[in-house]
């Protein structure tokens, strides 16, 4: 996807964050983080948002550190301050849009710190925003009274697929594996992309993209295959397979090792 396309998805994701959020009321639980209450998910959101402009607009060499920002507290910290609560949705929607303007107004060849490879530090920050923004949108409609929209047909398929990429070759990539030597094979099936991501015996996780004309013959203890939006859904431990309208061959302890391994988490 283009940096352009990025924002944009940014853009309407926020609003929709936003939207659910008044709707839902800040005191809902949100059932896909059972320990927030919606006013700690926009509380999250509007950090994280000013955090990630901040490395753009301020062209940071280095992550901004949670000590940094917080000194000795946590996120538990983050979570009670904040406005009130009658200013907090349109806190968030201010620093939202102030992103956006961020990355949208940015030089392209604008240099900054990232924490994964990306053909340039904008589009790394854009990407990042964007799927993070995306799975917190759907988080928020989750804790209206009418719940989220289907996982299968939440997101439109190529953001989807692109958000997997992201999730598999980024963040679940080179982390501590189990010993297992065991492989998961993903199929996204209306886009036709596919990922291989190995806990080998000894070293790190390894993924990388399949070619989709192969993927068929490649072998693997566990695949797991349906509609791009719902394995994005799935991945991000926001549903079950089943909601995901997603098929399931092989063993599925090893997605077991997927959701005890592959945690992201601001620090």
């Amino acid at each position: 996807m283009e940096i352009s396309q990025h924002i944009a998805a940014l853009e309407d994701d926020g609003v929709l964050l936003a939207d659910a959020a008044a709707t839902a009321g800040l005191t809902a639980s949100v059932p896909t983080c059972p320990e927030w209450h919606v006013r700690d998910l926009i509380r999250h959101q509007a950090f994280i948002h000013d955090w990630a402009a901040r490395h753009v607009a301020e062209q940071r060499t280095e992550i901004i550190s949670g000590a940094e920002i917080i000194g000795d507290g946590t996120e538990e910290d983050i979570l009670g301050g904040g406005p009130p609560d009658g200013e907090l949705i349109a806190k968030y929607r201010q620093g939202h849009a102030a992103l956006v303007r961020a990355l949208r107004n940015a030089d392209p060849d604008v240099r900054c710190a990232t924490f994964l490879d990306a053909p340039s530090p904008l589009a790394f920050w854009a990407r990042r925003q964007a799927h993070e923004t995306a799975i917190h949108r759907f988080d928020a409609q989750a804790a209206r009274p009418e719940g989220p929209p289907p996982p299968h047909g939440a997101f439109d398929p190529a953001f989807a697929a692109d958000g997997i990429d992201e999730l598999i070759t980024g963040f679940a990539a080179g982390r501590r594996t189990d010993g297992s030597g065991r492989s998961l094979l993903v199929l996204a099936t209306d886009t036709g992309d596919a990922w291989h991501y190995t806990w080998p015996a000894e070293g790190r996780a390894q993924a990388r993209r399949c070619d989709t004309n192969d993927a068929g013959t490649t072998s693997a203890d566990c695949t797991l295959a349906g509609p791009a939006s719902g394995i994005y859904v799935f991945l991000w431990n926001r549903c079950a397979a089943d909601d995901a309208n997603a098929g399931l061959t092989g063993a599925p302890d090893i997605l077991h090792a997927w959701n005890s391994t592959v945690r992201v988490r601001w620090r």
